[in-house]
């Protein structure tokens, strides 16, 4: 039986959030966005248990969600120029880059896919989770087809059968992340978001193209 633990943004809930995650817990946490549920990137019995508590179909992949850029190019096969100038742009901040995915990393949260979606949160208490705890694959803490909890109710009425351990904090654009495919050498909008689509192409379409490669 699971057991659930709400804990506030101090030190030792820092220490509290990153035990569960290495112990193959479940962790609920605020980004700048919307509130997500998190595992260990590559435990599959976690993971299977965020797929479980939402009712998310198996070909819906998570995200990667990482403190800093050297978090996330171990999972990844290729970091494009229209990667680079995503993240330069708008990381850190409610923006996702699908990127190719190394052979063998992040199998069971990319549901078979051959890309990962990345994200950077900007929220502070979030940042400093994942620094504590390593990078977590991730996805809005809501039953499937229910609107992302923004913190409006207490953490702790999320997911109960999933949850290992909840961190409280607010919210701040109360909407869910902007996708961007970069797995090209032009940014292809997957999802709008935090950031508007039309901002994202444009900025993001003039910057690629004149980026030089890596």
């Amino acid at each position: 039986m699971l057991v659930r633990t709400a804990v506030t943004g101090t030190d030792v809930a820092l220490e509290r959030a990153a035990a569960c995650i290495a112990a193959g817990g479940t962790l609920i946490f605020p980004t700048e966005t919307v509130y997500g549920i998190g595992a260990a990137p590559e435990d599959e019995a976690a993971i299977a248990r965020i797929y479980g508590a939402k009712g998310r179909v198996a070909d819906k992949p998570l995200a990667l969600h990482v403190a800093d850029i050297d978090q996330a190019l171990p999972f990844v096969a290729e970091w494009t120029v229209c990667a680079q100038a995503a993240a330069d742009l708008f990381w850190p901040g409610p923006l996702a880059i699908i990127v190719s995915r190394r052979p063998g990393r992040f199998e069971c949260a990319a549901a078979g896919f051959a890309t990962i979606s990345i994200r950077r949160p900007s929220h502070t208490l979030c940042r400093a989770m994942l620094q504590e705890s390593g990078p977590i694959a991730a996805t809005s803490a809501n039953r499937s087809g229910r609107d992302a909890f923004v913190g409006d109710e207490p953490g702790v009425s999320l997911l109960p059968q999933a949850t290992l351990a909840i961190l409280d904090g607010p919210t701040e654009f109360r909407a869910e992340s902007t996708i961007v495919d970069c797995t090209g050498s032009a940014p292809k909008i997957v999802r709008s978001g935090a950031i508007a689509a039309s901002v994202v192409a444009e900025k993001l379409g003039a910057l690629a193209s004149a980026s030089p490669s890596l």
